[in-house]
């Protein structure tokens, strides 16, 4: 592969966005590309905003992802999708979970939760993919393995099947979590 790829993941503090991305960079230079990946994380422990930007390929320059420039948006949030869409570049995919996190300024009372998010993002992205990954992790019996839906569904989104994503998560994720990482990689890439 000679383009570089450019892939936004964007979530809310606390869904794994960072390991799913860690787990994603590893698997990406594991298979000879050169990455580069910037995480912000904007009140994440709070609830707030959290991006990262991968880019991808034989050789990359620099981590950002500018406007109308990601191949893909992964959003582990509804609203984080809506938020991040403008990035996405014409006939580019988004994969976002069938989920939401109402910020602060809901919770206090000061804004609502938008309606019809999804059915926007549908008018706006010919391929979008809405999964529950909330929902299968909790069939699995873990509901923070909702990260590792949402990369499965992302290596199935980009065709990265090549890449031995089980030894990544073996590397990355702590052992007592590896088989259900494992499951939940896998169940991720049944829904694309």
């Amino acid at each position: 592969m000679t383009e570089t790829k450019n892939i936004l993941l964007v979530g809310v503090g606390g869904q794994g966005t960072i390991l799913a991305s860690k787990v994603l960079a590893t698997g990406l230079i594991k298979a000879g590309y050169d990455v580069k990946m910037s995480e912000v994380h904007g009140m994440a422990q709070r609830g707030g905003s959290v991006t990262t930007q991968i880019r991808y390929g034989k050789k990359v320059y620099s981590p950002i992802i500018g406007e109308g420039q990601a191949d893909i948006i992964v959003a582990f949030e509804m609203m984080e999708a809506q938020r991040w869409i403008d990035h996405l570049k014409p006939g580019g995919k988004i994969v976002v979970n069938d989920y939401a996190i109402p910020s602060v300024p809901i919770l206090i009372g000061e804004a609502e939760y938008p309606d019809g998010i999804l059915e926007d993002l549908k008018k706006k992205v010919e391929e979008t993919t809405v999964i529950n990954a909330i929902g299968v992790a909790k069939e699995l019996g873990n509901v923070r393995t909702q990260n590792i839906v949402m990369l499965g569904s992302l290596v199935k989104a980009l065709d990265l099947d090549e890449i031995d994503w089980e030894e990544v998560i073996r590397e990355e994720v702590k052992e007592k979590y590896v088989d259900i990482n494992i499951k939940a990689l896998n169940r991720g890439k049944e829904l694309v």
